[in-house]
């Protein structure tokens, strides 16, 4: 559905949907050329600016914010975070989103003497380890929280972003290359555009897509979800062109405290929201 709308925009330029299972493999694609423009949440683009010593990646507009839970097992004696201390947890993958801010709880928050206990796996393979026993509780963007309720007997423990001074952190932004940003901005300019109008349909009537949202995932997946599935997670998930620069300066901290950068990252050259901005205007 969406995928055509942006198709539409840009051509005769072909557009190619490429799927990845967490942030950093498409930042990986990204630098290696495979890749133009993407959508991923803030923990591996702050990977990936001090990485690339500010030069690799660029954020050039936001997605969403919050829609991150963390789900016990529902036979556990797991009832707040505090209880996480210790037990197997599970996060979608090593320095993805998710990863950094579970980490950093459990090492800055509760104290943890390392972090043996947090284990980096697919959120799709964290379903059947759930029923069967084997995580004790996940960190988890949604649509994944939700379906560790309705499928693996999950129960929700917290929402990430009561975390969040204001209740707020963005979980997902759009980004590119400086090179594509600099060669291509009308191309770019284009797939904001859509962006854009998705973005507003989402945040104004997001249940009017649970439809289309869920065959957009099936397709992905290989497996359908229950409409209950769709509305839990979008009730839990606010949707935004603003990338929350904010997000992104704890998060560097975040990632710091973690071991992922020697220190904070400077951040002013890392957001460059200029054709967005244009787009407004217009």
């Amino acid at each position: 559905m969406a995928s055509r709308d942006f198709a539409k925009a840009i051509a005769p330029v072909k557009l190619t949907p490429t799927t990845f299972n967490a942030g950093p493999s498409l930042i990986e694609a990204l630098f290696a050329g495979e890749l133009d423009i993407g959508y991923i949440g803030p923990g591996p683009v702050i990977n990936a600016h001090v990485r690339s010593r500010g030069q690799g990646v660029r954020v050039i507009a936001g997605v969403s914010a919050n829609g991150v839970v963390i789900v016990a097992r529902g036979d556990s004696d797991i009832r707040t975070l505090a209880d996480l201390k210790g037990r197997k947890l599970a996060t979608p993958q090593l320095g993805n989103t998710q990863d950094i801010s579970a980490r950093n709880y459990l090492l800055k928050t509760l104290g943890q003497p390392n972090l043996d206990n947090v284990l980096a796996i697919a959120n799709a393979e964290q379903i059947g380890l759930m029923a069967r026993g084997q995580i004790d509780a996940a960190w988890v963007p949604e649509p994944w929280g939700a379906r560790l309720v309705e499928e693996a007997g999950g129960r929700i423990v917290a929402e990430e972003k009561d975390l969040w001074p204001g209740k707020e952190f963005t979980l997902a932004v759009m980004v590119t290359s400086p090179e594509f940003l600099a060669a291509h901005p009308e191309i770019i300019k284009k797939i904001l555009a859509e962006h854009q109008k998705w973005v507003r349909r989402l945040a104004g009537e997001s249940d009017r897509y649970a439809a289309d949202l869920n065959r957009a995932m099936t397709k992905e997946t290989g497996k359908p979800m229950s409409e209950a599935i769709i509305r839990a997670a979008l009730s839990r998930t606010r949707f935004t062109d603003q990338p929350l620069e904010q997000t992104f300066r704890t998060f560097a901290e975040w990632s710091a405290n973690v071991g992922n950068a020697a220190q904070a990252p400077d951040m002013s050259h890392l957001i460059d929201t200029t054709l967005l901005n244009s787009l407004r205007r217009q």
